[in-house]
């Protein structure tokens, strides 16, 4: 693939993102010279249930697409993306296994899985073995490439009003089922982006919620989506 060099109002939009005074939601990014494009066009597959396939809300304004409509100097194609609602990590690994795509690699890669896990009542010991099947499957997608895979933490569906009051239970379980991701994005290193806590902002802004109150409205989904392609700049875009 050809290597692209940003125009100068490419080049000036990303070095204020990342001047070295400039928190960003993973840090401080200190810049060292231009970016440049490390290749020019991204495939991607989108690995997960209702949180990645959009529940409720269009399909192009479902996290995946709109990662993919950001503007970057890279184009990101339109996601393949495998997820339904309800499906467990259980469900996934069966569904992987049944596609087209087993075979294929990607340059990127996304994961967000568990919130069936926990609401199904299933042990945390299950998820535990279950999700780092399916992340060395992602990473197996990706080519090898550790760095190219993106795990979404779980939100948290205890501030929501299908929640029902019922909180108080959730969040806790929402928290041990991240724990058990977090832990196994970090031995795999992968990038690990936690959006649990913008999840949680909906319990004060039912604008955050789609119309079942339950799944992320678009809105949500773009406040995720400006914390991940932060990581995905990063990846993609060399300093």
């Amino acid at each position: 693939m050809r290597i692209v060099i940003l125009n100068l109002v490419t080049i000036f939009a990303l070095s204020a993102c990342v001047n070295k005074n400039t928190p960003t939601p993973n840090g401080y990014i200190t810049p060292t010279k231009p970016a440049i494009v490390a290749q020019d066009t991204l495939t991607y597959l989108a690995l997960g249930d209702s949180y990645t396939i959009g529940e409720d809300v269009p399909h192009d304004q479902n996290f995946p697409n709109l990662l993919a409509q950001q503007g970057y100097s890279i184009k990101i194609l339109a996601p393949t993306i495998i997820a339904r609602t309800g499906w467990t990590t259980d469900e996934l690994i069966e569904a992987i296994n049944q596609s087209e795509v087993k075979n294929k690699t990607y340059d990127m890669v996304t994961l967000l899985i568990g919130v069936n896990d926990q609401y199904r009542g299933m042990s945390q010991d299950n998820y535990r073995g279950k999700f780092q099947q399916l992340l060395h499957t992602a990473i197996k997608f990706a080519g090898g490439n550790h760095s190219h895979v993106f795990v979404l933490s779980i939100p948290d569906y205890g501030v929501t009003p299908y929640a029902n009051g019922r909180g108080d239970t959730i969040s806790p379980q929402i928290d041990q089922f991240n724990a058990i991701n977090a832990a196994i994005s970090t031995e795999n290193h992968v990038n690990y982006i936690d959006i649990t806590g913008i999840s949680r902002l909906a319990a004060n802004d039912l604008t955050l919620l789609a119309s079942d109150g339950l799944h992320p409205s678009p809105k949500m989904y773009q406040m995720w989506v400006d914390k991940l392609k932060v990581d995905v700049a990063k990846v993609f875009l060399k300093q």
